[in-house]
């Protein structure tokens, strides 16, 4: 018997999620073909300030294989790369937002902040990187 790859995408989809404490409605998966490979970019949302930021890009032959390699990263990522506190409003508005990044240096997190959105519409006041535990 053949597996659906649609469930094992599921599957996979799940526990990446589970991984990084995420659920369904917090989570994008956005799959693109370029070049003869899979991109996957997970994109996390934040329901309290309704923003959504990058979190990981992984490539791979196939849907299943990116997302093998997502899982992958997820499970080592807190080890692989820094923390990153960074303060920030959207221009034309006063509330200070919060957000947190894993990167390998400031510019990944900052990477990450912007990621699909025009970089003139967010104030950044403060990039903080946590020190090792």
């Amino acid at each position: 018997m053949t597996q659906d790859k649609n469930i094992e995408i599921a599957r996979l989809q799940s526990e990446i999620g589970n991984y990084i404490g995420m659920g369904q409605g917090s989570l994008v998966f956005n799959f693109e073909e370029e070049s003869g490979q899979v991109l996957l970019r997970l994109v996390t949302v934040n329901p309290r300030h309704n923003q959504s930021f990058l979190f990981h890009v992984t490539e791979g032959l196939t849907k299943t294989d990116a997302l093998r390699a997502m899982l992958d990263y997820v499970k080592n990522y807190k080890e692989a790369e820094s923390s990153y506190t960074l303060q920030w409003t959207l221009k034309g508005e006063n509330t200070l937002h919060t957000s947190y990044f894993r990167a390998k240096n400031i510019l990944g997190a900052l990477d990450k902040l912007y990621y699909d959105r025009d970089p003139n519409c967010i104030n950044v006041f403060s990039v903080i990187m946590k020190p090792m535990s």
